[in-house]
């Protein structure tokens, strides 16, 4: 089982993206959980625990970037990831209008 939180960093800002929401959802499609980054771009997704299997995170970039009347190429983005143990996983976005990079925090 495993916890999910995410951090979003808004590299052309120089500073944390706050309000960006986000959609934690299952293999199927389906949404298990959902929010806005807070004003230091962190956010935690329930449930607590997940089992082992294949999830997304969706970021509603293009709102994001349109609430700072600044133009994106990315509308949206989907980081999908594997739980496989009952590690806490952090999947950190760093974004900016025209790119974006993830990785596995700790």
């Amino acid at each position: 089982m495993s916890h999910v939180t995410t951090h979003v960093l808004d590299g052309a800002a120089g500073a944390a993206a706050s309000g960006v929401e986000v959609t934690l959802v299952d293999a199927d499609g389906d949404a298990l959980a959902a929010g806005s980054t807070d004003v230091d771009g962190r956010l935690a997704l329930g449930p607590e625990e997940l089992p082992a299997g294949t999830y997304a995170l969706v970021f509603q970039t293009g709102a994001y970037f349109a609430a700072r009347d600044t133009a994106t190429f990315y509308p949206s983005v989907t980081v999908t990831f594997a739980v496989a143990d009952g590690r806490h996983h952090h999947v950190p976005l760093l974004l900016s209008p025209f790119a974006y990079s993830t990785y596995r925090g700790t």
